[in-house]
């Protein structure tokens, strides 16, 4: 075995499963484990995810806060032990990998990001249009002949 395939055993065995559930755009809830003096809690820090990057244990995600009209940023490493579980509140839609252009907005626009619409709701949402459609022009339909007969 070469140092790269040690290496890669070693990452493996640290690696989280659990933590690939989450995009970026996406609204989360970061629980971090944090140590003051013998005491652990856990402090939640939320936000939207507006970058992801690297790659196995070097993998780390940027959220963005907006705290007291301050923009806050904090980078997680993804695999790290401090931290408890990350919950998606809200899936976005984004066609970006990062969402850089956040940093320059202001007030709630610089927290909005689209929210991403399940495949059962956008198929609803198209079978109410056909039937608005359908609708609206079957009373055009109904029209025509009542004028033609007078």
């Amino acid at each position: 075995m070469n140092k790269g395939q040690i290496l890669r055993n070693i990452e493996s065995e640290q690696l989280k499963t659990n933590r690939k559930n989450f995009n970026v755009g996406d609204s989360v809830r970061v629980h971090t484990i944090v140590k003051e003096g013998d005491k652990e809690r856990v402090q939640i820090f939320s936000g939207i995810v507006i970058a992801r990057k690297g790659s196995l244990i070097n993998e780390t995600f940027t959220v963005r806060r907006i705290s007291y009209g301050e923009g806050v940023e904090r980078v997680f490493p993804v695999h790290s032990p401090r931290i408890a579980k990350i919950e998606v509140e809200q899936e976005g839609s984004v066609r970006r990998a990062k969402l850089y252009y956040l940093r320059d907005r202001k007030g709630k626009e610089a927290m909005y990001v689209k929210p991403k619409i399940k495949a059962s709701s956008r198929a609803s949402v198209k079978a109410a249009k056909a039937k608005a459609a359908k609708a609206a022009a079957a009373p055009v339909a109904a029209e025509e002949p009542a004028e033609a007969a007078s």
